[in-house]
């Protein structure tokens, strides 16, 4: 980004979350539910705000949509997203938590007059009666993306505008969205489209190794370093470098890479000396940065000089009109598309099957459930029976015909998922966090989620 040069106080963000919308469309527009939250208590009495995106960020720090002036609120307290038709309120792990009608909350959907209480304040939320209008795309592919409902027309809008400038880009959303794909693809249709396109995996590569993979390495810089070598930065100049899980950054690298994004340069381990680098950063994440901020594992300046254009990828349950076009395109993709077996993948029937999934592992869940039917011949559901129709709310049903082994085992399997299930649920989908809080290896993590098809 040509003139990105280190400031006292750090740009602010775009906010472009990419809306999951499902309001009637007309024009290349999409209309959906303006929302107002008005100060009922606290420092703030008496403020109102209206929204102006789908999506809106309460808390103290200046970037926010709504800035409160309260001490016992955090500096990204809560957030507030309009998806499928539904306000959600989702806390930012915030010093003193988030309420709903004096509920304790992580996550929930918001009624009309429900009563939103962060610290010593009190917010009133209402809904409606006008509307905003969210621009469309008039294109059902973007790169190599594929996506022809209302939510994707809406992410490809804002990845055009995107691909049109040389500004960092931060795309957020679930484990298998397509983040990649994203990056790729803004590459592509922008103007650094013959340059290279590098990608660096923060979370896949050993901490110790992260910054000479990023920032290259002189000889002798460390036991093995045989000879000089240049790092990701410098292989991009001219095209675009990716950072996917940029979230997983140690505290040790952060401040190096803010540099590298404020000055365009880069300094190799083992050198004294800077070399300047023109390249246009995309970064991805499935972590809530903001929540990372709060907790302090990631600094503030380093998330705005990423979040220049901040874009969410919306999960596959919130687009499930999609599924037809991305199980083709995955079949071509696999070479598969004139096998007699890819046809009965694309039957009406068995498509409205998949849209009763809720696909956790989004649209990687779903190459790889395709792969895996035609590898075997026949398609086979894609996942087990619902938990709801095995585990009940009362007491579990023993069934004494069967022998203890298999009765243990098929407990055990729905304790796993379910399980597995919510631990990824509380850590957005990152498997790296949910293997942490689960007390065992990333490596075991993924083999449990293949065995109970979440991954």
């Amino acid at each position: 980004m040509a003139g990105d040069r280190a400031s006292s106080v750090p740009p602010r963000p775009a906010k472009e979350p990419g809306p999951a919308v499902t309001a009637p469309v007309t024009s290349g527009h999409a209309s959906i539910d303006r929302f107002r939250l008005r100060v009922i208590a606290g420092p703030d009495s008496g403020v109102a705000f209206t929204s102006t995106r789908d999506h809106a960020v309460i808390g103290t720090h200046e970037s926010a949509d709504l800035v409160l002036h309260d001490r016992t609120v955090s500096r990204f307290h809560c957030d507030i997203v309009l998806a499928a038709g539904r306000a959600i309120v989702r806390d930012l792990d915030s010093r003193n938590g988030t309420t709903i009608d004096q509920v304790s909350v992580l996550k929930a959907h918001l009624a009309q007059g429900a009563v939103l209480g962060l610290g010593k304040t009190q917010l009133r939320f209402e809904i409606g009666p006008d509307k905003l209008q969210i621009p469309l795309s008039d294109r059902d592919r973007f790169g190599v993306m594929v996506g022809q409902s209302v939510a994707m027309r809406a992410a490809f809008a804002l990845l055009e505008r995107a691909a049109a400038t040389d500004a960092t880009v931060l795309l957020e959303g679930e484990t298998g969205t397509g983040k990649e794909a994203a990056a790729e693809s803004i590459h592509r249709e922008g103007s650094r489209r013959d340059g290279p396109f590098v990608v660096v995996d923060c979370g896949a590569i050993p901490p110790d190794l992260l910054e000479s993979e990023l920032f290259g390495h002189e000889k002798g810089a460390f036991t093995g370093a045989h000879g000089p070598r240049e790092g990701a930065f410098e292989a991009a100049t001219g095209g675009t470098i990716f950072l996917d899980e940029v979230g997983e950054l140690g505290p040790k690298l952060q401040p190096k890479l803010l540099r590298a994004l404020e000055r365009r340069e880069v300094k190799r381990v083992g050198s004294n000396r800077y070399v300047p680098v023109d390249v246009r950063v995309i970064a991805a994440t499935n972590r809530t940065l903001r929540t990372e901020v709060n907790a302090q594992r990631f600094r503030s300046d380093l998330f705005y000089r990423l979040a220049v254009i901040e874009i969410r990828l919306p999960p596959l349950r919130e687009r499930t009109e999609d599924l037809a076009g991305l199980a083709r395109h995955i079949l071509e993709s696999l070479g598969a598309a004139a096998r007699p077996e890819a046809s009965a993948l694309l039957e009406p029937d068995f498509l409205a099957e998949l849209g009763r999934h809720s696909w956790p592992g989004n649209v990687r869940e779903l190459r790889n459930y395709l792969e895996r039917s035609l590898a075997l011949h026949d398609p086979t559901p894609p996942l087990p029976e619902p938990l709801s129709a095995e585990v009940g709310a009362g007491p579990i049903e023993v069934d004494p015909t069967q022998p203890l082994r298999s009765a243990r085992e098929k407990w055990l399997g729905v304790f796993e998922r379910r399980y597995l299930e919510a631990l990824l649920a509380k850590n957005d989908g990152n498997v790296t966090a949910a293997a942490r809080d689960a007390g065992v290896n990333r490596i075991h993590f993924y083999r449990l989620l293949w065995r109970h098809g979440l991954k």
